[in-house]
């Protein structure tokens, strides 16, 4: 595409008068807004080692309170977008949260959608409008936007969470705020759900069309589906299950999507580019995640972030023991916007 005028080419006179209107010629920033091709992200390719952090997070527990922190959070921020605005990717915010025995992080809710991977510790629960969601390694919950939850430690040892939120979309809409709210009293338990493996409540045929029927996925559960579906389809390209809205099938959230994936032993597998930014994070295992400039040695509990586009590659080096990553990424979002694309990737 040829070269456009620059701001620098228009009269200091003319400059001032538009300035004065509040008025901004579009030519001299039509490509930094529409970029020929592809993007041009300020998400970067980063990496979050939890053995590196995990120390200054439990430090964060000696130094602050939970009275004074409300949520005890380390951000996991990216450089390209700025430290200071606490972003992963442009719609996605993470952060590892921590509960020491005996605290609770009280009740609130806030307008953007939020689910916790758990990372460590157990004897923890979060309750969600009401009902108790055991918080076990590697279990996904969800809290909704709007929803009521807190956080409680009956144990003995740290728990330590992967917050990941639609944070800096919904504060960029000027939408963003939070609620505080009392006590909740227990009122069921995600053990004790209405719904399995292919099966939903139906009452008289009737189905509930609930917009968030499961708030816990448990782990022993996704895993156990991956092992499955590794035995039964050994020819499949890749071995990944989605969280999903068990009552229409669509994603479990409306923003950001989530899946988790499992790298058989010695297994390298390409994925396609794709438009929206992912984030790894490591549940169980060891696998090396291969990007533009980057190869992310990630092991137990690591997390990484890519941007729009980027090529990733992951590859698993034991030839004994599986890997298991769970995936975050933009894509709900851009898919109700008819903004999402792929393109092979030329690896």
């Amino acid at each position: 595409m040829d070269q456009l005028a620059k701001l620098e080419d228009l009269p200091q006179e003319y400059r001032d008068n538009l300035e004065k209107l509040n008025l901004v010629p579009l030519w001299p920033s039509l490509r930094d807004v529409l970029p020929p091709e592809i993007p041009q992200p300020k998400t970067r390719p980063v990496f979050w080692s939890y053995e590196a952090l995990r120390p200054l997070l439990l430090q964060a527990g000696e130094l602050t309170p939970i009275e004074k922190a409300e949520r005890r959070v380390l951000v996991l921020a990216n450089p390209g977008h700025g430290l200071e605005n606490m972003r992963a990717s442009s719609v996605m915010y993470l952060g590892m949260q921590l509960l020491l025995p005996g605290e609770w992080a009280p009740s609130h809710r806030h307008t953007p959608n939020a689910v916790r991977m758990i990372v460590e510790g157990n004897d923890a629960y979060t309750t969600v409008d009401g009902q108790k969601c055991p918080m076990e390694r590697g279990d996904l919950i969800l809290t909704p936007t709007g929803m009521w939850h807190e956080h409680t430690h009956e144990g003995s040892e740290p728990v330590v969470w992967l917050d990941v939120l639609d944070l800096p979309l919904v504060y960029f809409m000027e939408a963003s705020y939070v609620q505080p709210g009392a006590h909740q009293n227990i009122k069921g338990s995600s053990d004790e759900t209405d719904y399995g493996p292919g099966i939903v409540p139906s009452p008289v045929f009737e189905r509930r069309n609930s917009h968030y029927p499961m708030l816990r996925y448990a782990w022993k559960d996704a895993r156990k589906a991956l092992e499955n579906m590794a035995r039964n389809q050994p020819e499949a390209k890749s071995i990944q299950i989605t969280y999903v809205n068990p009552e229409n099938g669509e994603d479990c959230q409306k923003i950001i999507g989530y899946s988790a994936l499992m790298l058989r032993p010695n297994e390298t597998l390409t994925l396609p580019l794709r438009s929206s930014a992912m984030v790894f994070h490591v549940i169980e295992g060891h696998a090396e995640v291969q990007t533009t400039g980057h190869n992310f040695d990630m092991k137990q509990s690591d997390t990484s972030c890519v941007p729009c586009f980027a090529p990733v590659t992951f590859v698993n080096k034991n030839g004994e023991q599986p890997s298991f990553i769970f995936i975050a990424d933009e894509s709900p979002v851009q898919k109700k916007l008819g903004l999402y694309s792929e393109r092979p990737n030329q690896k």
